[in-house]
């Protein structure tokens, strides 16, 4: 049986869940192959660190490069995270003809259009289905099972942190801050929880499906981002009470005049749609095909075992395309597609909670500057006065375009009724 050398860039949580499960299911993985998958080499920052693997010594460089450099490494796996080092650990086998496989989603979103190139130059693959979902495969799924569609559109839960957070404060009617050092406690949230919050994970992954389904690289100025940080539990209580749960949603679409949409924000879901009911850490993935229909996908998104059976299963890709000479670069570009639809043209339902004095007229004001924007309102929540002289006023707003709502929404802040910042938020549509 063919041996096929394995250069390991990183022994962390998904790297050691890697290192393990390829031992363990050696006899099954090489069966399904006709394979032997082998780790040569394994580069870590420090070799003598406790580990909960036992690698013989002899695998461990600090060098990034010796992977390369090493004749009996075909396949290398960049698992150690960041950018910079990644990027030019990646490029460099690249260049060296050696197959990459990456979980890096931040290191596919900034630099995955010039990573691209360099594997269609050099004619080596990319594989990277660990970067986005953790062990759901999506990645394989658009690139080779949906072929043959048009992708319509994508609407995915695609955070587990932030979606744990808007669990707990919808269970237990808690505020953000208190959902979030649950989340903490409870090993969900980092220590600097930033990315997950601001919801740029999330826009990271976003960025590489729209790449791979529309076919060219979406820079990430192109992606609309709005984290979950102004959520609050009275958002959360008044969009119960329109029959909605709040989620952070990224959003992915098409459209006729050949433009794709791409945004990341906290947006209002139906109770009665499946993305309503993924909670906890677990993500969803929801596409549209021409031809397919509507695909459900779920599972864990993060964490070391669903992450390294996508890494495990890139590398059985890389190996076989290894053995067979085959051509797979993991993202092809396609001239179907070609431009971000401006945020601003977008059009969406929308929620809008406003501060406001409690008085008659305010609402015929409010009114009136929707109006004037041609924008309509669908319906209006205004809970009784409890002898406070500012309440809450909440309006879903039929769809409009998102730059009409904005520009709406600063005239309306102005008015001297108004008492806090608007909290505005998309329903998903």
């Amino acid at each position: 049986m063919r041996q096929i050398g394995i250069g390991l860039a990183g022994l962390g949580t998904v790297g050691t869940g890697v290192y393990r499960h390829l031992g363990q299911n050696r006899v099954l993985i090489s069966e399904r192959l006709g394979l032997d998958l082998q780790v040569e080499r394994i580069a870590v920052r420090d070799p003598q660190r406790p580990r909960s693997v036992a690698a013989a010594p002899k695998l461990f460089t600090t060098d990034l490069n010796a992977l390369v450099d090493d004749p009996n490494v075909q396949i290398v796996v960049e698992l150690i995270g960041g950018v910079d080092a990644a990027y030019d650990l990646c490029l460099r086998a690249l260049k060296a003809k050696k197959p990459v496989v990456t979980g890096n989603k931040a290191l596919l979103a900034e630099h995955g259009a010039t990573l691209f190139e360099a594997a269609a130059e050099r004619g080596a693959p990319v594989f990277f289905e660990a970067a986005v979902a953790g062990g759901i495969p999506i990645i394989i799924s658009i690139r080779e099972g949906f072929i043959g569609n048009h992708i319509q559109a994508i609407h995915a839960i695609l955070n587990g942190t932030s979606n744990y957070i808007l669990t707990r404060m919808t269970e237990a009617a808690i505020d953000f801050p208190p959902a979030l050092e649950e989340a903490r406690k409870e090993g969900y949230a980092e220590a600097d929880p930033t990315l997950d919050v601001s919801g740029w994970d999330a826009a990271h992954k976003a960025i590489i499906l729209a790449s791979l389904a529309y076919g060219f690289w979406i820079t990430a100025a192109d992606v609309y981002v709005e984290g979950i940080t102004k959520v609050s539990a009275t958002d959360i209580r008044f969009a119960d009470g329109l029959g909605y749960r709040i989620k952070l949603v990224a959003t992915i679409r098409a459209h006729p005049d050949a433009s794709i949409e791409v945004r990341v924000h906290p947006t209002l879901v139906p109770k009665q749609h499946v993305l309503a009911s993924v909670n906890g850490v677990f993500n969803a993935l929801m596409v549209r095909g021409d031809v397919v229909g509507e695909t459900l996908f779920y599972g864990r998104g993060a964490g070391q075992d669903p992450t390294a059976s996508s890494v495990i299963s890139d590398l059985a890709q890389a190996a076989v395309w290894l053995n067979t000479r085959g051509k797979a670069f993991g993202f092809t570009p396609h001239a179907l597609y070609g431009k971000c639809r401006p945020i601003r043209s977008v059009s969406s339902g929308f929620y809008l909670r406003l501060t406001v004095d409690d008085r008659p007229g305010v609402l015929a004001q409010i009114a009136g500057i929707l109006g004037e924007h041609q924008i309509g309102i669908s319906s209006v929540i205004q809970p009784e006065s409890h002898q406070e002289a500012a309440v809450p006023l909440v309006l879903i707003i039929h769809d409009a375009p998102f730059g009409q709502m904005q520009d709406a929404v600063a005239k309306i802040a102005a008015l001297s009724c108004v008492k806090a910042e608007p909290v505005l938020f998309w329903v998903l549509s």
